[in-house]
């Protein structure tokens, strides 16, 4: 979702990558994942929407996820051999599918009273959204680097006064 949606990270505009699909392959090999098949523009290009549509959910806004998971045909079936639980109609394009899966697996995290873990980064110049992991949901930044740059920040804000 952050490859494909923001455009302000860690302090600095972020620019779509010239070649949007070798980006998300990067993005989806750094997690050990791979697409049941070949990318196109076509599919980059719709995760890109996608990934604009539940961005918002990362801030509690659940009246867009729903959207999405209508839009989307999310609906659990069990389907293939051996059965695999989805979230998506068995014929449901690559883009759907995975916009489905996604979008149900948020709506998960949030139906379960965990929805606070769902966090967009709170630094200044900063769109990334994270899952917070911590012990007691305390996170507040994406990484080292905006957690840095806000205590410096506030750090210079208390000498001028």
């Amino acid at each position: 979702m952050n490859e494909l949606h923001v455009t302000q990270a860690r302090g600095r505009a972020v620019t779509p990558p010239p070649d949007r699909r070798a980006a998300l392959q990067e993005a989806f090999a750094r997690q050990n994942w791979t697409p049941g098949h070949t990318l196109t523009s076509a599919d980059v290009d719709r995760l890109a929407e996608v990934a604009a549509e539940l961005h918002p959910a990362f801030s509690g806004d659940i009246t867009s996820l729903n959207q999405a998971l209508v839009r989307h045909a999310a609906v659990p079936n069990l389907h293939g051999d051996p059965p695999v639980l989805a979230f998506h109609a068995p014929d449901a394009d690559w883009a759907d599918a995975l916009a489905a899966d996604a979008g149900t697996a948020l709506a998960m995290v949030i139906g379960v009273g965990q929805g606070q873990r769902l966090r967009s980064c709170e630094a200044d110049g900063c769109e990334l959204v994270f899952f917070d992991v911590t012990r007691n949901a305390s996170r507040r930044f994406c990484g080292l680097p905006c957690q840095n740059r806000a205590k410096a920040s506030a750090y210079r804000a208390r000498r001028r006064t």
